[in-house]
């Protein structure tokens, strides 16, 4: 069994703590008392992943093995996650290729010639020959692109069904090719207790239509957590949008969980607890940290993005999405909840180098801010790490840089949107609607590689819960302008941050430091 995760209390033995800041890192000294928060260590993986992988397709939960689904002649269709899971992206070969293999191998056993591959990406930006590739692996790539292995286009109109709405008066507007299949299957990585579920198909194949129901400002801010769903309004939106799919068409879901090596040998510290480096670690953070601060920028971000994870398979479940989910979630609680006794007035957060939307390509501000306020602020249950009213303190350089391919629309959100408002519900109710329907936006969308131009107010969005719950927000060695453009504060330093969070919680302030990655979900009581 692996170490369960545990909390900290700093004292005058405890070694500097490292803290990710963007592309980089330091070690920082927490003032004496303050909580740190330590995942698990790494579950055991699967040691005979193509075994798990038949084992599931054949004893399924709820289902039929799925041999006994597939038949000549029926219209099959497979989606699976994009390219904003799991971060840092796995190393090959892809779970997503294992599983894409052994699935077509059943569908050529009975016959089936009707088969389509579709990337989820909703409103992501496409993935490149290169990134799919990448996922399926070369032999299923070779077999299906282009033409029967593509990316979900939410604005091909053509291929879009309005299956009805929900009870509350929510769309449901699905890819019409999946929802008029035989069977969809969908294969899932289930990184955090946010995904899989409901959410795959209610949201991976989706489009704005469906979308604005449940990401939006007011949803977002009632989520508390996205991680935590029972609690969570998007959820309860996934939910009731997934019972109404479920009457159109059947879905076999394979879902999968992996564990926290998140960061490969070479950076094998990033892995550990502070005072369990031996000296080769010790060397290995002095080398990368030197080595890093050298680097132009866009080599050092290069190299961050082809650090690939050494993750081992924790789970591999299919069949009925109800019953599937459940044990997933298991899996993924046990990789990554701790329980921690009370909140704290300040919360500390190292912003990584990675989020779901800046996969081989840029963090920029908005991003910076999802991360921080929306996924790292979410990683709870029950409570929030930070008490109401009070301050998170946010790890990250945030420099005013955008990739022009990949986010277009957030370099016209930041400059335009931003400059008049950072409030969510205003800028949602004046603007949104005009990036959602943009053409040239559209356009690039679906004919370039950028993500759809309502996509930065939904990052936006998904701080909304932190930035009405926190007194403050301070982003230590921030670009001061571009935070500025935000409503955050910065500081050069820690302990100028703390000095700043005085006049909002006082001069003894209890303080709890979230340590990651690797992932860690805090159990607050």
């Amino acid at each position: 069994m692996s170490r369960p995760g545990f909390v900290l209390e700093v004292d005058e033995r405890t070694p500097p703590l490292l803290i990710h800041q963007g592309e980089g890192f330091r070690l920082e000294n927490l003032p004496l008392g303050s909580k740190v928060i330590y995942g698990p260590d790494p579950l055991p993986g699967i040691r005979d992943v193509n075994a798990a992988i038949r084992h599931a397709l054949l004893h399924p939960h709820g289902m039929e093995p799925l041999p006994e689904l597939l038949r000549p002649g029926m219209k099959l269709t497979i989606a699976f996650d994009d390219i904003s899971l799991p971060l840092p992206q796995m190393q090959t070969p892809d779970i997503r290729q294992r599983i894409l293999e052994h699935v077509l191998e059943l569908a050529a056993r009975k016959g089936v010639n009707d088969v389509e591959l579709v990337a989820a990406n909703a409103l992501h930006r496409r993935m490149t020959p290169s990134e799919l590739k990448r996922a399926v692996g070369e032999r299923v790539f070779r077999a299906f692109f282009p033409e029967h292995l593509r990316n979900h286009d939410a604005e091909d109109k053509d291929n879009m069904v309005h299956l009805g709405k929900t009870d509350h008066g929510e769309d449901v507007e699905l890819n019409k090719r999946a929802m008029e299949s035989d069977l969809l299957v969908y294969v899932n990585i289930n990184l955090t207790p946010m995904s899989g579920g409901p959410k795959s198909v209610s949201v991976g194949l989706a489009g704005y239509n469906s979308l604005r129901h449940h990401h939006n400002s007011h949803v977002l801010k009632h989520s508390r957590s996205f991680n935590d769903p029972p609690n969570s309004a998007m959820h309860h939106s996934y939910n009731r949008m997934a019972d109404l799919l479920g009457g159109h068409v059947k879905v076999f879901t394979i879902e999968t969980s992996v564990n926290s090596e998140s960061f490969p040998s070479a950076m094998g510290f990033l892995n550990k607890r502070e005072w369990e480096w031996n000296l080769k670690d010790q060397a290995s953070y002095l080398a990368v940290k030197r080595a890093n601060e050298m680097l132009p920028t866009k080599m050092r971000r290069k190299v961050w993005q082809s650090q690939y994870a050494p993750y081992k398979m924790t789970g591999i479940n299919a069949g009925a999405p109800s019953e599937v989910h459940p044990l997933t979630m298991a899996k993924v609680h046990e990789q990554q909840r701790v329980e921690v006794n009370g909140q704290a007035d300040i919360g500390v957060f190292g912003v990584p180098f990675i989020c779901p939307y800046n996969v081989n390509s840029i963090m920029n501000p908005i991003l910076v801010t999802s991360m921080g306020l929306g996924y790292q602020f979410n990683m709870y249950l029950n409570k929030p790490i930070v008490r109401q009213g009070g301050v998170g303190i946010f790890y990250h350089p945030m420099p005013n840089e955008f990739h022009p391919v990949h986010h277009p629309s957030y370099i016209d959100f930041f400059e335009e949107v931003l400059a008049e408002t950072t409030d969510p519900a205003q800028l949602e109710a004046k603007y949104e609607k005009q990036f959602a329907t943009d053409e040239w936006y559209i356009h690039l969308y679906r004919n370039s590689y950028a993500y759809h131009g309502v996509h930065p107010f939904y990052m936006w969005y998904w701080a909304s819960h932190a930035m009405d719950h926190l007194g403050d927000v301070i982003f230590v060695g921030a670009d001061r302008k571009t935070a500025a453009r935000l409503g955050f504060r910065t500081a050069t330093t820690l302990g100028d941050a703390l000095e700043m969070a005085k006049h909002t919680v006082g001069s003894s302030p209890e303080i709890s430091y979230l340590h990651m990655p690797p992932l860690t979900l805090a159990d607050v009581r």
